[in-house]
């Protein structure tokens, strides 16, 4: 039996010598090779963090402590600890779930993988620790992977850092390539003394007395004010060379480090030091993403940040090779644009391959921006540089824009930016599960004036819709696709005058005025499934692609007018939907026809593929068909209503024609 094997709570952790800490830390890193290599996950990100989180679980009393992750993706190890060691599932239906989870365990705080937040919650529930009696229980948070970027991260520290009795501990993940420690002799001698260092400055005693001689400086005269003030500014500036601390206790926090993030006795020095500090503290600590793995750390582009299924041998991806990615149509499109439109500029939230701006940035070095985890100075950002005479393309996952959005109703909108949001991961997304799914961004755009819409539904519509997007010079446009192989191109029959797709009339050559399709970006394979169906029980059907989903086409509303009713195919939530947006159109046009909202309900949905989502869900042919037959044979609401040449038909039979 392995070490691992024995870990079925963190106070296990306790009973390790320092041998076998180290030893369960290598077998923990092989356990997450062997694994993950074969599910796919977020594999470099968690190599990194094993010494930190066994330290925090050996330091902390979880769940009496709340331990935060963010971004919650570097929880593997914490779920290993406690006491969840079957991966064999892992980010799939019925499995592990990618990120802390509070179905799985009473040690899982926070659900939510958008980075940033947890500062913010650390806060809270500091807070209320305080307030009901507990302050002597801490909220601990591991915070890296560029959740410092975020600007919300900033404006909790300056919260925490005002109230010296709350017990938070901020353990910064500093994985960064950009940071490059001192070395040398000098810097060795100064390493061995840090920890004797810290300690002095964290003890009580030494608050107290420095508190002590403040007051009676300040209080002594001038040449007192004046002396505490040089003694200040020379201690200061000895600390800020010996280490890059300024920015923090300038908010007011202690700091404790820097320390090497794989010493696994100087991660628990530190952390000792920050908890017996009773107060908010920041440890910061190096680390190296994909630590102990050689194909990681000679990956590149990001130390496999997230895999698929590799060789664990050798890193290498072992998927069978499949059709081109919709990110991969954008980012050959977008660099194509941008050679021939110099005003193209391209923004990305520390996502520049994940979204596919690295083809332009390669071509462009100077025209691409990646302004960190921040999608809301993204795109205020974007307004200013519109306004400056440039057409930006922000290029985001469509789970990101939800932090946006007052953004672009205010800064884009509001003004009439030129500026074009490119989603990806639009939609169900699959394994990553309800903080991922991209399914808001469709209801969350109704809202907005002026918005130009578009949903491709293949290669080719996506290369087409996104130059027509950045032809619009006076309002936002948005286009948005999924995850994943774009499947085949799927023609239209005709093009209507304003730019609606007809994709099939059943019967072919028919008026086919029993159910109006509309289908919305990548449903339209599932849209026909339905009209064959339909077909074969006799019943016709119009399938339409309009292209763009804002504004709402003039011919969608006509055809309405011409069908017994109306049924749209969305992969976002139906409230307030693109079905929900027709049906108002449609009213306001004077046109009664019924009609069904088809789409993801307002749920948060856990994680499994995209398929098996759907599939629960009920957006499948066979459910959607089952339902379209009861509404036209009028055994189900909404009920097609007759034409007007035709009697209305009797309940549970088909119309006559």
């Amino acid at each position: 039996m392995g070490l691992l094997e024995t870990i079925h709570g963190p106070q296990d952790l306790s009973k390790l010598s320092d041998a076998q800490l180290s030893a369960l830390a290598e077998e923990i890193r092989t356990f997450l090779v062997s694994n993950v290599s074969r599910t796919g996950g977020h594999l470099g990100p968690n190599l990194g963090v094993v010494e930190l989180t066994l330290g925090i679980h050996r330091v902390f009393d979880s769940p009496r402590d709340s331990i935060i992750f963010d971004t919650g993706h570097q929880s593997y190890v914490h779920k290993l600890v406690t006491g969840r060691q079957d991966f064999s599932t892992l980010r799939q239906q019925g499995g592990l779930s990618g990120y802390p989870s509070r179905a799985e365990s009473v040690h899982d705080v926070v659900e939510s993988s958008h980075a940033s937040s947890s500062l913010s919650w650390a806060d809270g529930i500091s807070r209320a620790r305080v307030l009901n009696g507990e302050g002597d229980r801490y909220a601990v948070v591991l915070v890296g992977d560029g959740a410092l970027t975020g600007g919300m991260a900033w404006e909790a520290i300056n919260n925490i850092a005002a109230d010296k009795r709350r017990r938070v501990v901020i353990v910064v993940n500093d994985n960064g390539r950009s940071y490059a420690p001192t070395i040398g002799g000098v810097a060795d001698y100064l390493a061995s003394l840090r920890p004797t260092l810290d300690s002095v400055r964290t003890h009580r005693v030494y608050e107290r007395t420095l508190d002590w001689v403040k007051t009676r400086m300040q209080n002594g005269g001038t040449v007192g004010a004046f002396s505490y003030k040089s003694l200040h500014a020379m201690k200061k500036g000895i600390k800020d060379w010996w280490a890059p601390q300024g920015l923090f206790e300038d908010l007011g926090m202690k700091y404790v480090g820097p320390v090497d993030g794989h010493d696994q006795a100087a991660v628990e020095q530190a952390l000792h030091l920050a908890k017996n500090y009773e107060g908010p503290v920041i440890v910061h600590a190096i680390t190296e993403k994909g630590h102990g793995y050689a194909p990681a750390r000679a990956h590149e582009a990001d130390q496999f940040h997230a895999v698929g299924i590799i060789d664990p041998e050798t890193g290498e991806p072992v998927d069978a090779a499949g059709q081109q990615s919709w990110t991969s149509v954008f980012a050959n499109e977008i660099a194509d644009i941008a050679d021939e439109r110099p005003d193209i500029v391209g923004i990305t939230g520390a996502m520049l391959i994940p979204v596919g701006l690295h083809r332009f940035a390669a071509r462009h070095p100077d025209r691409v921006f990646d302004v960190g985890i921040a999608e809301q100075h993204a795109v205020a950002s974007a307004a200013g540089m519109a306004f400056g005479g440039l057409h930006p393309v922000i290029a985001l996952y469509a789970t990101f824009l939800n932090r946006a959005f007052d953004q672009l109703l205010m800064d884009v909108a509001l003004h009439r930016a030129g500026v074009t949001i490119v989603l990806d991961r639009s939609g169900v997304t699959g394994p990553d599960g309800a903080s991922h799914h991209g399914m808001w961004d469709l209801a969350l755009l109704q809202a907005v004036p002026g918005l130009h819409l578009a949903a491709p539904r293949d290669a080719t519509r996506l290369r087409e819709e996104l130059r027509e997007a950045v032809a619009i010079s006076d309002a936002p446009s948005v286009v948005r696709y999924s995850k994943g192989s774009v499947g085949a191109e799927v023609e239209a029959i005709e093009r209507l005058h304003d730019g609606v797709d007809v994709l099939s009339r059943r019967p072919a050559g028919s008026r086919a005025n029993d159910v109006l399709i509309v289908s919305v970006g990548a449903m339209s394979e599932l849209a026909l499934d339905v009209s064959n169906r339909l077909g074969a029980q006799g019943i016709s059907s119009t399938v339409i692609d309009p292209r763009w989903l804002l504004p709402v086409r003039r011919s969608v509303i006509d055809l309405a007018a011409e069908h017994r009713i109306v049924i749209v195919i969305e992969d976002g939530v139906r409230a307030g939907g693109v079905g929900s947006r027709i049906r108002q159109e449609m009213r306001s046009a004077g046109v009664d026809t019924a009609l069904n909202e088809v789409g993801l309900p307002v749920e948060f949905l856990d994680h499994g593929s995209r398929n098996q989502v759907l599939e629960r869900v009920g957006l499948t042919a066979q459910q959607i068909t089952h339902d379209v037959v009861a509404q036209v044979l009028g055994t189900k609401v909404p009920v097609a209503r007759p034409l007007a040449d035709d009697a209305s038909p009797v309940t549970g039979q088909f119309p006559k024609h």
